[in-house]
């Protein structure tokens, strides 16, 4: 498992491609499909220790952080959490995180390397972005990684295992028990000490939990339709494509950056693309690489995010396409023969705005 950048290598253990971008943790522990059925129909846990973690304690933490980030937080209660975004100035995603609030202090994990666009344009570390909008404010953000690890039970039995293991399972969505969130679905974000890791896996290992890799991870968040920063979004990517408004956006907050472009496409506008998720030809040769372009004919239509091999539905992918392409069209991703599932496009449900308009004009 991961400790401040180093391997520690646990029985069958397979270390992930160097093109990968969950170093540092497992890819898989010899059965990625095995490890994958387990979390859909007992449980699995995760490790993914290299998810950075940002620690934001002081006086004013919520009403800074209510100032920086999309989400409303500014009465967040203790023992809660969220997801929320930092935009730059134009709407567009920079950074995803989870939160925390729990002992005086708003934890916030979020991707390794994470980044935002500081005041000049130029690309700054979340934590040294967050740094640099301090000013006055009673708020000491600091890089908490090294003491703190996340590690996420995943399936229908992970309630039990909790409780097996002296834990308790938060009965609300984003609601935090000691060191559980509980997370959308049968999945439980354990933040414990850093120093501990290794104990708390054993402890959940023996307790009926099966190792489970980061490939089946994602193969599941891909099934699930849940974004990756850096990966299922571009430079150009605004958070109604990619399905994070209103979980990580909030529609009627302002006084954020970038609120005025969340606030104007939920209204008045609709996203110029959309976040699906696309079945793959499972006999080509290979698989299509994130960034490679989604065709409708020789048209370019959108990119390929992540891509995945589930243990049921085969090779997938999630997609940015633009929104004339409706759910029938032939498509080719990154060369292969690719067709949309219809259960994953979004409601396209007219803002409030446009419908106003349309009344006013009878």
């Amino acid at each position: 498992m991961h400790q401040r950048g180093e391997q520690v290598t646990l029985p069958g253990a397979v270390p992930p491609q160097e093109d990968n971008p969950d170093q540092g943790v497992a890819w898989h522990y010899g059965d990625p499909f095995g490890e994958q059925r387990a979390a859909a129909r007992t449980v699995a846990v995760v490790d993914r220790s290299n998810r950075s973690v940002i620690a934001v304690p002081g006086d004013e933490r919520l009403s800074w952080l209510h100032l920086m980030i999309s989400q409303h937080v500014s009465d967040l209660p203790d023992n809660t959490g969220t997801e929320a975004l930092v935009l730059d100035s134009q709407g567009r995603v920079d950074a995803h995180m989870v939160l925390a609030h729990r002992d005086g202090t708003v934890w916030m994990d979020t991707e390794p390397g994470a980044h935002a666009t500081g005041a000049r344009g130029d690309q700054l570390t979340l934590l040294d972005y967050l740094e640099s909008m301090k000013f006055w404010s009673k708020v000491e953000p600091r890089d908490a990684t090294a003491e703190i690890a996340l590690l996420s039970l995943i399936g229908p039995d992970a309630t039990q295992t909790l409780e097996a293991v002296g834990l308790s399972a938060p009965t609300d969505t984003y609601g935090v028990d000691g060191v559980v969130r509980r997370m959308p679905g049968n999945t439980f974000d354990l933040l414990i000490p850093r120093a501990e890791l290794t104990a708390w896996w054993t402890r959940l290992t023996e307790a009926g939990a099966r190792p489970m890799g980061s490939w089946g991870y994602e193969a599941l968040r891909v099934e699930a339709l849940r974004p990756r920063v850096g990966v299922d979004t571009d430079e150009k990517t605004i958070p109604h494509e990619v399905n994070w408004v209103p979980s990580a956006a909030h529609v009627a907050k302002g006084c954020y950056r970038g609120q005025e472009t969340v606030s104007k496409v939920h209204n008045i506008g609709r996203p110029p693309r959309r976040m699906l998720l696309l079945h793959l030809d499972g006999s080509a040769d290979a698989l299509p690489e994130t960034g490679a372009p989604v065709k409708a004919g020789e048209r370019t239509v959108g990119r390929v995010g992540s891509v995945a091999q589930h243990h049921e539905l085969g090779p997938i992918a999630l997609a940015l396409i633009k929104r004339s392409i409706g759910p029938e069209t032939e498509l080719t991703a990154g060369g292969v023969a690719a067709s949309i599932d219809p259960d994953s496009l979004p409601p396209d449900t007219p803002g409030l705005g446009r419908e106003a308009m349309k009344r006013l004009h009878g």
